[in-house]
């Protein structure tokens, strides 16, 4: 302790330096005084919101939104903690009127650092975590209690708005997209179906549903052509004999009967012979003709199982969308509004004032014992014994001609 080594020179040296520790010390107790009286006192307050489970099952209706609650409420976070929102929420309750030099900028940062919003996850199921979040907390420090209940009773209202908006956005972007591609789908079908006709038509192809009616029609067409062959066999028959057993009168007009009876069937021979050769055209394709519709043919079925595909998909998405806008999907709910705080969370002045005191107090004695180790003086006899190891014979006291000082800070004699 250089000079001070027993209480007897601590005293002494207070005694000594006792005009300089109490102006040290007065002056650290002025200080302090100034600055527990700049502190402002700050609310504290904290709305809870709960996130509920969906009202009906995801297994029988299940929502379009994906992603885990801990994700959605992050991006939530960051949209609250905007500057054009947190600017809206100053101007909204005249938060930090009363301090004109803020500018805008540091009036956004020290609302971002009075604002917390805390997660607490939800119970896991098994051994993976799905970010599930139940609780979700708002805390804000405000310079009044009215400001940090309407601070945080903003944020929650503003928090649950936008967890609203943006599930319904995410449903009605997803159900707007599946029903622009299942419109689109159809219209490709359609084109489709449109472009195979035409290619049939263009190319004299019968459509599938008529080649077996046609190919009946031709069977029956054979059958109608051995029916009248066998009937021009009879008749001719009949004339045959007609010549040997009849009068020739008799003959000559059986004669003129058959030849009649031939033409008429020689001309439903005629017309059966054409319609039949006609069936028989249209069902004869080239093998290039085939490999179209083949090719026709898959690309319908693929286009076709890709519209039946968005059609189920598009009615999924219309059943979330559904449970989004009648809000029986995952919510958020206020189950703690903010309470009006009762007492500043900060210290009390008179304690930061006592405590400056103190401080001032051991300062003050510190600057005296640096200022004894930059002069050091062997005042007393036992001291001399202690640095040098003599022993003085004779002790002379200091001499001091000035006249002494009246009052606390009395020169020692």
């Amino acid at each position: 302790m250089g000079p001070i080594y027993s209480l007897g020179d601590f005293l002494d040296m207070v005694q000594r330096r006792l005009f300089m520790i109490a102006c040290v010390f007065v002056l650290g107790c002025l200080v302090s005084l100034w600055f527990a009286a700049s502190q402002q006192h700050e609310y504290e307050t904290a709305e809870v919101l709960q996130i509920t489970q969906p009202q009906i099952a995801g297994e029988l209706a299940k929502s379009t939104v994906e992603g885990s609650s801990a994700r959605r409420m992050q991006l939530i976070e960051q949209r609250l903690m905007a500057r054009g929102t947190l600017l809206e929420i100053i101007e909204k309750y005249g938060i930090y009127a009363d301090q004109n030099a803020l500018t805008d900028l540091q009036k956004v940062v020290q609302l971002r650092t009075s604002v917390q919003i805390t997660g607490v996850a939800a119970a896991r199921e098994g051994f993976a975590d799905d970010g599930t979040i139940s609780v979700l907390t708002i805390t804000a420090r405000m310079p009044t209690a009215e400001q940090a209940q309407q601070v945080a009773s903003e944020f929650g209202r503003r928090t649950i708005e936008l967890s609203i908006a943006t599930r319904i956005d995410q449903a009605r972007e997803t159900l707007s997209f599946f029903a622009e591609k299942e419109a689109a789908l159809a219209d490709q079908v359609a084109a489709l179906e449109d472009e195979i006709a035409a290619f049939r038509n263009a190319n004299d192809v019968t459509l599938p549903g008529t080649i077996e009616f046609r190919r009946a029609e031709i069977a029956a067409m054979n059958e109608g052509l051995l029916e009248i062959a066998r009937e021009r066999i009879e008749i001719r028959r009949a004339a045959d004999q007609a010549q040997t057993t009849e009068r020739p009168a008799t003959a000559r007009r059986m004669q003129e009967e058959a030849e009649q009876q031939l033409a008429t069937l020689d001309a439903q021979e005629a017309l059966l012979t054409q319609r039949k050769a006609g069936l028989e055209a249209s069902l004869q394709t080239t093998p290039e003709v085939e490999r179209q519709l083949g090719a026709y043919d898959r690309r319908l079925a693929q286009l076709q199982g890709e519209l039946a595909q968005m059609t189920a998909r598009r009615n999924e998405a219309e059943v979330g969308f559904r449970l989004e806008t009648s809000r029986q999907a995952e919510r958020l709910t206020v189950i703690e509004p903010a309470p009006l705080p009762d007492y500043p969370v900060t210290g009390a002045r008179k304690t930061k004032a006592l405590m400056g005191a103190a401080v001032s107090a051991i300062l003050a004695l510190l600057a005296a014992f640096l200022q004894e180790l930059r002069h050091p003086v062997l005042r007393t006899a036992a001291q001399m014994e202690r640095e040098t190891g003599l022993v003085p014979v004779v002790s002379i006291p200091e001499m001091d001609t000035r006249p002494p000082r009246r009052g606390l800070f009395r020169r020692k004699a």
